[in-house]
């Protein structure tokens, strides 16, 4: 990846709050979720229920899909991403910590969306990104490049 691939791809994820997520369910056809996520360089982190539909299908298949769109006035303006990656369960209390600071930097009013349940009723996930797609529609329409991490 070039220094500039790099820099692109960090420009979008850091102006979106919300991805579309395909994961596989167990008879094989992809479940596409919208989740508001945040980034730690190309590390990619939402929560979601524990049991919840995407974290079981993560469980038994960790390959996913995501795709996420900055908003646009004309098609000339359309930049985005699409990505395919490894889903991790995140278990290590410091790495929480630090995706917890993300999140509240981020989402600063999701405390108050914050409910009594208990922690181990959430579960954070980890997408460990192998190759995007940068979407760019000012260099051309339908422009996109391939990018392998």
């Amino acid at each position: 990846m070039e220094i500039d691939q790099r820099a692109r791809i960090l420009a979008i994820l850091e102006s979106a709050n919300d991805l579309a997520l395909a994961t596989l369910r167990e008879d094989g056809w992809p479940q596409a979720t919208t989740v508001s996520f945040v980034n730690d360089g190309l590390n990619v982190y939402f929560g979601t229920n524990a049991v919840s539909q995407k974290a079981r299908n993560i469980a038994r298949d960790p390959r996913v899909s995501a795709t996420l769109t900055l908003p646009y006035r004309t098609w000339d303006d359309i930049k985005g991403l699409s990505l395919a990656a490894r889903a991790e369960r995140v278990s290590d209390p410091l790495e929480m910590q630090d995706v917890a600071a993300l999140v509240l930097k981020k989402f600063a009013d999701v405390g108050k969306y914050v409910r009594d349940d208990p922690l181990d009723q959430l579960a954070v996930f980890r997408l460990r990104p192998a190759v995007f797609s940068i979407l760019d529609y000012s260099r051309g329409f339908g422009w996109t490049e391939l990018v392998r991490v």
